[in-house]
């Protein structure tokens, strides 16, 4: 018999366990000092006054397995919001038991009720497991945009003239 996953939203005081999943998958993608959010971080910006990101978590035998962090974002292509997981972590027990899957069908339903045109996430090209667990799940890779990024810690440099 498997055991039953129950998806729900964050809680302020579940900020530990977000951040011992969070560490959990710093040390597993070896990078484990690469991790630089902490308790304190995750307080502020996802149940303060205007939070910046949202949480759902898994929970299965009375303990918290997996986290999905996701924030919200605007589509100018498609003129309607989108939703973007920013990070999706099972506890290693609990890997191969639906886990996963129960956070992002649930991401699913919260894009749909916010009328999100698009639910999208970046995966690792070397992590062959969890592309083919985004496939099993419909998910397509976009192959003609790339990502780009600015570190703005510290600031860009000015143009000069």
């Amino acid at each position: 018999m498997t055991t039953p996953i129950s998806v729900r939203a964050a809680r302020a005081n579940d900020v530990d366990a977000m951040m011992r999943l969070l560490v959990a998958a710093a040390e597993d993608q070896g990078e484990p000092g690469s991790l630089c959010v902490t308790a304190a971080d995750l307080l502020r910006e996802g149940f303060g006054e205007r939070p910046t990101y949202h949480a759902l978590l898994a929970e299965a035998s009375g303990h918290i397995v997996g986290l999905a962090l996701y924030s919200f974002n605007f589509s100018t292509w498609r003129s309607v919001n989108g939703l973007h997981l920013e990070d999706l972590v099972v506890d290693r027990a609990w890997r191969r038991h639906g886990v996963a899957r129960a956070l992002m069908h649930e991401l699913e339903d919260v894009a749909r009720a916010h009328d999100c045109g698009r639910f999208s996430w970046f995966v690792l090209k070397g992590n062959d497991a969890a592309r083919r667990f985004y496939a099993s799940l419909g998910a397509t890779t976009i192959d003609d945009w790339m990502l780009m990024q600015i570190d703005v810690t510290p600031p860009l440099e000015p143009a000069s003239n």
